[in-house]
């Protein structure tokens, strides 16, 4: 019997390292896990780092997803090694938590500074939208930071039924497809080249 996947020995399938990142008790893990093991884990240990690998159909397309749920508590400085292994990223905030949802803008700026580019391919995912009644940020709040950001938004929840978890992680792949990181913007480095003594901008 067949199981519905690619002979991975015959197709060089693409492996999308994929980061998940953001304040502790978003909900990074239970999103990850809900995703991957389809069943919704209410608590975890935040301290945690783990990774976890898939083969994915998207958009008619095989792939294979390799994601490391962050413990969320890094320092840039520590977060620097995993960055620069992994090459693409989600930013979750939890709609219950406003602080979490201000530091996504650190988040940002942190991956940009590491990958040394003036964009990247992300996406903003907004978790715990179930929880209505503590809701504190708005989706019209998300929607604009994303697109300050120039990045998608998704709005997500893990806990049964979930909403959007597959649709979260499906989109981090059709933003790496349609914008691959070669045509993205490096930043441009001030290189000192002797000329008359002056340092010109290379």
């Amino acid at each position: 019997m067949s199981s519905g996947l690619p002979d991975i020995s015959k197709e060089n399938l693409t492996t999308y390292k994929l980061v998940v990142v953001g304040d502790g008790g978003v909900g990074k893990s239970a999103i990850t896990i809900q995703f991957f093991q389809k069943m919704f884990v209410p608590d975890y240990d935040p301290t945690i780092e783990d990774s976890y690998i898939q083969h994915a159909e998207i958009d008619g397309e095989w792939c294979i997803l390799d994601v490391l749920d962050t413990a969320g508590q890094e320092e840039f400085s520590a977060m620097r090694e995993q960055y620069e292994n992994r090459r693409w990223f989600s930013i979750v905030y939890s709609v219950t938590d406003k602080a979490s949802f201000d530091n996504v803008h650190s988040f940002h700026t942190q991956i940009l500074r590491v990958k040394d580019r003036d964009s990247y391919p992300m996406i903003l995912v907004a978790n715990k939208i179930d929880l209505v009644h503590q809701r504190k940020i708005t989706e019209d709040q998300g929607k604009d930071l994303a697109n300050q950001k120039k990045i998608p938004y998704i709005e997500t929840s893990a806990k049964d039924p979930p909403l959007n978890i597959d649709v979260a992680f499906h989109e981090v792949v059709r933003v790496i497809r349609q914008h691959p990181v070669q045509k993205t913007q490096r930043r441009k480095k001030r290189r000192c080249k002797k000329s008359k003594g002056r340092c010109l901008l290379m």
